[in-house]
């Protein structure tokens, strides 16, 4: 039959490969459910606001309305929505309980597709599937899924390969393509994918997001002064500012809108803070030895990925595999070196003088731009000359197996975090159904309030007389929020009202003047009216909880999102990149037809 035709297995069996080491990569996932680590709870309540959302027929939520116990926060104005988005519409057609595992699969597959790609510039078919299982099973990417279940960092596996990739690939050599002006063979049809890769950077996770404009500067520079052209610069320039404006719809609202929160806390927090996570660091503190538990295991990771990195290229280099490939060592070089110095106090400077780059809080972040790379190089290490028998290529690829088994062994023992029963998903969901609501991030709390004086079981809407009334006493644990009932007093009244997922209303008979306190944190984007005029303004509460004055007698609360003019000019940047990226798509494959002619 046609489609059994060998070019046809050539084609589809790379992939294919790609996917079945992914499977033997979640396997332990497989057995024993997924793996709640670090960040787990956070994406799956995302998950599930997102998905209740879509149900209300907002498409593009802004606001977690579980977060902080039903009070809410402005999570997804900030948070890059590709994953959680793919998460919740997973979760429409399969389990929840399946859903965090199908994403892992998904994004490691996706590091080991986008490794293989990378590879396929530099090496044949076969080698090059084993360099994308060598990503998808490097430490980090292992490290990522299980340890820390950051499902939007995990993406990044995928992402960076590809502005590599587009960064990198010179395709001059074909046919008449080495002769024109430097504008010409920046755009070689490299220039729109490359935009494409760096917003779906930005659109999977901030941190990707910076790292992959850091390594975009890095490839570019360094290639320019290799091939003594400004090439590298020109396509690098163009795809960069294209792929930033198509991620303009969140980008610049979450730029813009860092004003409205405490977004510093994720610098300021002890365990995040740069100066604690340098390689192999100590503290005294006891509250930081958990974190210097992951730290160490970080850190072993990060010498083993360098050491396989600058193994490899010393390998490549004594038998001869470097020759005519300056473009494509050299920076791997660079950026290892990079990657290396970041890890020490040294680099504090840099990390202090470069925009954004604090905000990837932990150095050995960087080791998700070394994954495709340490995979190319260790394959091209190993991989037997074009000479020798096939049995010795058998016998690479077996032994490719077994470490790549063991590294499944490792995370399934080592990485794996057992769920406590209301963190797994069985627990999170019946909290959820239940409306409990659950703890929020700081970071995205109001300027000057504080997430653990937000209490627990708190009304729909709580009468006061003095609206800086504390609603809820503590429990006498740091570790535990305060809580409300009825029996404190510390409600003159309490109404009920109708909540949706940008929408609330409270409709009141007051006994007197006073103030309503809503389940609600306060946040620029919401349009208060008191029976159909304008709130007046309250003094700010501690909690950040929303202050209303009402009048005595009847009283109508409406509380709206509204689209606020950074949110406009975001969507029309997004729809300009657009229209700019199709017209340079056309003028690429015009370009490119006529070279070739």
């Amino acid at each position: 039959m046609n489609w059994l035709s060998n070019d046809r297995l050539k084609r589809w069996m790379g992939p294919v490969i790609i996917l079945l080491a992914a499977g033997v990569a979640i396997a332990p996932q497989l057995f024993r459910g997924n793996s709640c680590g670090h960040d787990f709870d956070f994406h799956l309540v995302s998950w599930l606001d997102a998905q209740n959302a879509w149900r209300q027929g907002v498409l593009y939520p802004h606001w977690t309305p579980s977060a902080n116990f039903g009070a809410g926060e402005p999570r997804f104005a900030f948070y890059s929505p590709l994953t959680w988005m793919l998460a919740a519409g997973l979760g429409l057609v399969m389990p929840w309980t399946a859903v965090p595992v199908f994403l892992t699969f998904l994004l490691l597959a996706g590091t080991g597709l986008a490794g293989r790609v990378l590879a396929r510039q530099m090496l044949a078919d076969v080698p090059a599937t084993v360099a994308g299982c060598a990503a998808l099973f490097s430490g980090y990417s292992l490290f990522t899924a299980y340890e820390r279940s950051a499902f939007a960092e995990l993406a990044g596996g995928f992402w960076i390969p590809l502005v590599l990739l587009y960064a990198m690939r010179d395709r001059k050599e074909s046919g008449s393509a080495s002769t024109g002006s430097a504008w010409k063979r920046a755009l070689d049809g490299s220039a729109v994918p490359l935009a494409i890769a760096v917003a779906g950077s930005w659109l999977s996770n901030p941190t990707v997001g910076v790292m992959a404009c850091y390594t975009l500067v890095t490839v570019a520079v360094t290639l320019a002064l290799v091939s003594r052209s400004w090439t590298p610069v020109l396509r690098v320039s163009i795809g960069a500012v294209l792929g930033i404006g198509l991620a303009a719809i969140y980008l610049v609202p979450a730029t813009w809108e860092q004003r409205w929160v405490d977004i510093h806390q994720v610098t300021e927090d002890p365990g995040q803070t740069l100066e604690n996570n340098w390689l192999f660091a100590r503290h005294s503190d006891p509250a930081l030895d958990f974190h210097d538990m992951v730290l160490h295991q970080a850190s072993l990771i990060v010498v083993g990925m360098i050491a396989f990195v600058l193994g490899g290229l010393l390998v490549c280099w004594l038998r001869g595999r470097l020759r005519g490939k300056k473009h494509w060592w050299i920076p791997f070089v660079v950026l290892v070196v990079a990657v290396f110095f970041f890890q020490f106090p040294a680099s504090r400077p840099l990390w202090n003088l470069l925009p954004e780059l604090r905000f990837l809080q932990f150095p050995w972040r960087w080791l998700v731009v070394l994954e495709a790379p340490m995979g190319i190089l260790f394959v091209s290490a190993i991989w037997p000359g074009d000479s020798t028998r096939m049995r010795r290529r058998v016998g690479v690829v077996a032994a490719c197996i077994v470490v790549f088994a063991a590294m499944t062994t490792i995370a399934g023992l080592v990485f794996f975090q057992s769920c406590d029963d209301e963190d797994a998903v069985a627990g999170v969901l019946s909290a959820y159904r239940a409306g409990q609501g659950f703890g929020g991030a700081d970071e995205y709390e109001p300027i000057g309030a504080d997430n653990s004086l937000v209490a627990t079981g708190l009304p729909f809407s709580c009468l006061v007389s003095d609206p800086a009334t504390v609603l809820g006493r503590g429990s006498g644990t740091p570790d535990e929020p305060p809580a409300w009932d009825a029996g404190q007093d510390s409600c003159e009244a309490t109404f009920t009202g109708q909540a949706r997922i940008e929408h609330l209303r409270v409709d009141a008979v007051t006994p007197h003047a006073g103030f309503l306190v809503l389940r609600l944190r306060t946040f620029p984007a919401w349009r208060v009216t008191v029976n159909g005029q304008p709130a007046d303004s309250a003094p700010a509460r501690d909690d950040g909880l929303m202050i209303v004055p009402v009048p005595q007698g009847q009283v109508n609360v409406a509380v709206d999102w509204i689209t606020t003019p950074d949110v406009v000019a975001g969507r029309w940047l997004t729809g300009l990149a657009l229209l700019l990226v199709t017209g340079l798509c056309l003028l690429e494959r015009k370009l490119w037809r006529a070279r070739l002619s």
